[in-house]
């Protein structure tokens, strides 16, 4: 989580369905890579109220204290008072489907889906390579969104390429 909000940052908003492990992993993602250029915020359609036990290992190794990060709802972006949106991204294929708030500033959104290192099954070594997956799958698009040329890229083109980031096939190391 960002600690004072930069106001000539970019805002960007990770959606997941709960909002415990891959909107998270991206909100930790662009805080550190993007510090000073963008804040991030992550929210759910259906929060678990917590955070992943295998998130908070990520997190924590990105440099945040884990106990920053929190589940929460995507109403909390939607109301009076929240920060103005500039990018959406949904990091997981059940949210993209849902019809999501109005969120104020008109974002430009795309979809970025991930498989879901919460379902992985196995040993704790398994479960463990799963999340780094969708560590390293959500790091790669997002060093590709930091090196777009935003300045440039009107609305539509900036569109397109974000769509083209979310299509990046990513490389998933077998689970054993």
């Amino acid at each position: 989580m960002s600690e004072t909000p930069n106001p000539t940052a970019y805002n960007v908003l990770f959606l997941c369905t709960g909002n415990s492990a891959r909107s998270i992993i991206a909100e930790a993602l662009m805080n550190k890579e993007g510090r000073g250029r963008f804040v991030a915020y992550s929210a759910g359609s259906m929060p678990t109220g917590r955070v992943n036990p295998h998130t908070v290992p990520i997190v924590e190794n990105l440099g945040f204290d884990a106990s920053q990060f929190r589940s929460k709802s995507w109403d909390e972006f939607a109301k009076p008072g929240a920060p103005p949106l500039d990018f959406v991204f949904t990091v997981c294929d059940n949210a993209a489907g849902e019809v999501c708030p109005v969120w104020p500033g008109q974002p430009v959104t795309a979809h970025w889906g991930i498989p879901d290192p919460a379902a992985a099954k196995g040993s704790e070594a398994a479960v463990a390579a799963a999340f780094n997956d969708t560590c390293r799958m959500l790091q790669n698009r997002i060093r590709l969104f930091l090196a777009l040329p935003l300045g440039s890229l009107d609305k539509m083109s900036l569109r397109a390429r974000l769509n083209e980031i979310g299509q990046t096939r990513d490389q998933i190391t077998p689970v054993k």
